[in-house]
């Protein structure tokens, strides 16, 4: 697996994107089921639909490697997130304004795409949040290495909890 992450890129997705980002999803659905996380992205989700509704908002981002083409995905969305208002069994870092990673996913073609997300993001905005399944041990493990703090535990909007964490980079 390529490890130069000098030619890995982000940009904003756009519609010519979709098939591609719908792809990487399903990938990465391939992927969680088979590494001991079958029910995270269970159903289908993230569906066209959502992608259309993120690449229309203007918040969903396509990550390029120089050659390989589209990579990876992921969005970020500034401003309060209603899935993020109640924490159990813990608390977020701050009340300070913050940015939400959702729906990071990597084709599996190339290394650092998770990193290269989350240092695009972290130039943005310096505090950022993000959860996943409890089942995840690849994107729990990602998110100590890259600095994130356990938080707690969030629920999603059909109810099932996540892990939640957050990285605040202080200027």
């Amino acid at each position: 697996m390529d490890k130069d992450f000098s030619l890995l890129s982000v940009r904003q997705a756009v519609a010519a994107d979709i098939p591609a980002l719908l792809d990487v999803f399903a990938q990465a659905r391939r992927f969680m089921a088979e590494n001991g996380n079958p029910t995270q992205w269970a159903d289908g989700y993230p569906d066209a639909l959502q992608v259309e509704s993120d690449v229309a908002a203007g918040h969903c981002f396509v990550v390029e490697h120089d050659g390989l083409g589209v990579v990876g995905t992921f969005c970020l969305v500034e401003g309060d997130d209603l899935t993020y208002a109640v924490i159990e069994d813990g608390n977020w870092l701050d009340d300070d304004a913050y940015a939400t990673i959702h729906r990071l996913a990597s084709r599996g073609v190339c290394g650092g795409v998770a990193r290269t997300a989350v240092e695009w993001s972290m130039t943005r905005c310096a505090n950022l949040r993000i959860d996943t399944h409890a089942d995840n041990a690849p994107m729990l493990g990602f998110l100590q290495k890259a600095g994130f703090t356990r938080c707690g535990i969030i629920y999603c909007r059909d109810e099932t909890p996540r892990v939640a964490f957050q990285r605040h980079d202080r200027q």
